[in-house]
């Protein structure tokens, strides 16, 4: 099934290819960016995203290794999605950005642990 995520002003608009047995994989990342965020990532194919709209307006943020692209809104701030640099393929969308999705329901969320991400280099 195709679901519509958009960011908090509408600017941003894209469209999500889910199972019909819902996201198999979403999890909260507590690495120095995604626990300021706060949002819950929903894991999806490199062809289970299309952006419609907004692709003039949505800034990109990267730090550290720069391989990880994280997108947001330049209107109304809200994080819409991300390229992961475990899997620069696939995406992690803003599950909370899909309006027919309860993410207070949601229960026992996984952590990713990107606090010591598996690509890090540790002294």
């Amino acid at each position: 099934m195709i679901k519509k995520l958009t960011c908090h002003c509408g600017e941003v608009e894209a469209e999500v290819k889910i199972p019909e047995t819902g996201i198999e994989k979403f999890m909260r990342c507590n690495c120095s960016l995604c626990k300021r965020k706060g949002y819950i990532i929903g894991v999806v194919g490199e062809n289970d995203f299309k952006l419609i709209k907004g692709e003039k307006i949505l800034k990109l943020y990267q730090y550290y290794t720069k391989v990880a692209k994280h997108y947001f809104c330049s209107i109304c701030g809200i994080h819409t999605h991300n390229r992961p640099r475990i899997n620069p393929k696939i995406y992690g969308i803003n599950i909370a950005c899909i309006d027919d999705i309860d993410t207070f329901a949601l229960k026992d969320v996984p952590v990713n642990n990107g606090e010591n991400h598996p690509l890090d280099q540790k002294k």
